[in-house]
């Protein structure tokens, strides 16, 4: 659907602020180089705990974080050979959460019906990435597409961002191109205008002409001269729950959210650049040139985003009933699929909770 690309006043809907996430699709959780083979992490997708370990084999298992015996972490205790063993008394499961082995037990005994509850879990584009969902319904869904990560052309740069907020805001501040005088002294975007503007059920994409000028904006490529304005075309396309922004082929940034709670976001970014320095120079040295921008130059913007950002989440929870005018249609479309995604998930769950008669369905399987 088409929507005119018309600043006008519109009443946020403050419920954005607290719904839940949809399940249903893939989420990062960790950089892959953070999990070495044998080891074991916690990590949390929207309230639900999960160890996250590699196998001595290097192959990625996601299991709830909470030993079916006491409830222990699993996270605290050890990866061995495939298995991950609990702390507590010993007790091993395997990468469905099946118990494989109690060490107190006489040999040949048969094993209780132990298990934690498994996760779909695979790695890709140097990030490890979770199914909250069922194991069945991820086999329906991929993973975002990232064709520049294996592509030469392109310098890699990993983003980690980690903000003390709901998604919500965080997605919003990626959509909201007109925060560029945020960034006025980091010879950021200005004079940013809305061009185009389509939503979908889970989509919206949003086109914005914005201006550039600076020393380093030529360095970036964005424009000829550093010392003239240039104007070019910014398209973001926001496809539920991750983002994907380009500036004509210079620039790409696809932007991974992990939504660990109503009040903490996580961020897996990868932005690819073709700076302007011989490829020569810049194929041995691509980590460090990396490294380099993000710290010096990169990351200035991103933390005065974050500071903006966990300012409004202070504000909202200050008082959640304050009512807010927004005028950027793109934001008003990026709320209303963030809604309507929940709202989906809890609808298909209402359905699988009741029989096609409308009895509900016992987690036993009866109907009550």
């Amino acid at each position: 659907m088409e929507i005119a690309p018309i600043l006008k006043s519109q009443t946020v809907q403050n419920r954005v602020r607290e719904v839940g996430i949809n399940p249903n699709y893939w989420y990062p959780t960790a950089w892959a180089d953070e999990v070495a083979p044998g080891q074991v992490i916690p990590v949390v997708i929207w309230n639900s705990a999960i160890a996250l370990y590699r196998s001595q084999d290097s192959q990625i298992y996601a299991i709830e974080d909470a030993c079916p015996h006491k409830g222990v972490a699993l996270h605290k205790g050890k990866v061995t050979g495939e298995n991950l063993t609990c702390p507590y008394h010993g007790w091993e499961f395997n990468g469905n959460g099946v118990c494989k082995s109690i060490p107190y037990l006489p040999k040949g005994q048969k094993l209780p019906c132990a298990t934690a509850r498994s996760y779909a879990a695979q790695e890709r584009y140097g990030i490890i990435w979770i199914f909250p969902g069922t194991i069945e319904d991820s086999e329906k869904v991929e993973l975002p597409l990232v064709p520049e990560y294996d592509d030469p052309k392109w310098l890699t740069i990993p983003i980690p961002g980690h903000f003390q907020a709901h998604f919500s805001i965080c997605n919003e501040n990626t959509m909201d191109v007109f925060h560029g005088y945020l960034h006025k002294n980091l010879q950021g975007w200005f004079s940013p205008v809305l061009i185009s503007l389509k939503a979908s059920e889970a989509s919206v994409l949003a086109q914005y002409q914005v201006s550039y000028r600076g020393w380093m904006t030529k360095f970036f490529g964005f424009s000829e001269q550093g010392n003239e304005v240039t104007t070019r075309t910014v398209t973001i396309r926001y496809n539920y729950p991750h983002y994907h922004s380009s500036l004509e082929g210079v620039s790409s940034l696809y932007l991974m959210r992990q939504p660990v709670g109503a009040q903490l976001t996580k961020s897996f970014s990868l932005l690819f650049l073709k700076i302007r320095l011989p490829q020569w120079l810049v194929k041995p040295l691509q980590k460090q040139i990396a490294q380099i921008l993000w710290r010096f130059v990169l990351k200035s913007f991103l933390d005065q985003d974050t500071e903006m950002i966990e300012s409004e989440q202070r504000t909202y929870l200050a008082n959640p009933q304050r009512r807010y005018v927004e005028i950027n249609p793109a934001i008003i479309a990026l709320q209303r699929v963030i809604v309507g995604q929940y709202e989906k998930f809890m609808q298909q769950s209402k359905k699988l909770s009741y029989g096609n008669n409308g009895n509900q369905v016992s987690s036993a399987g009866g109907v009550k």
